[in-house]
């Protein structure tokens, strides 16, 4: 079975930032490397709803489901959860209350806002494509990973 994953880019365009979470020690995959807010889906839930509530579970900010704008799709044949492979639906939200916390110590080293022009290279490589292409401005676009 496929798992269906959502990832949100919260990206402050005034100030030039975005925020992301560095994975920690006990994180089942990228150890140590920097991702974006996400997180599987529920039974029954759509990826909306999934993008909304992992990221203010994560990080604290809250968005709405209409603010979401689809950035990019990644679709690997294999997943460290998921033998079956996964869908990751990124999202960009430019609009968002709350502040900026680590709500899950135990999963994520950390979590802030970095700069777009000094993005860290130690990361998530699909999640750094899909952020990379958006802050490019390109269109949503596909990344396929584990298909060769």
């Amino acid at each position: 079975m496929t798992m269906l994953v959502a990832a949100v880019i919260v990206h402050d365009r005034a100030a030039g930032r975005v925020v992301l979470l560095r994975r920690g020690e006990r994180a089942r995959f990228g150890r140590g490397l920097w991702d974006l807010p996400s997180g599987k889906r529920e039974p029954g839930e759509p990826v909306t709803a999934a993008a909304v509530r992992e990221l203010h579970e994560e990080t604290g900010l809250s968005v709405r489901e209409d603010d979401l704008v689809l950035a990019h799709l990644v679709h690997g044949a294999w997943g460290a959860q998921s033998p079956g492979g996964f869908v990751t639906v990124v999202f960009a939200a430019y609009a968002w209350t709350g502040e900026l916390s680590n709500r899950e110590p135990e999963k994520h080293a950390a979590v802030a806002w970095a700069d777009t022009g000094a993005l860290p290279g130690a990361f998530v490589p699909s999640a750094a494509g899909a952020l990379r292409a958006h802050l490019a401005g390109d269109p949503p676009g596909v990344t396929l990973r584990g298909w060769d």
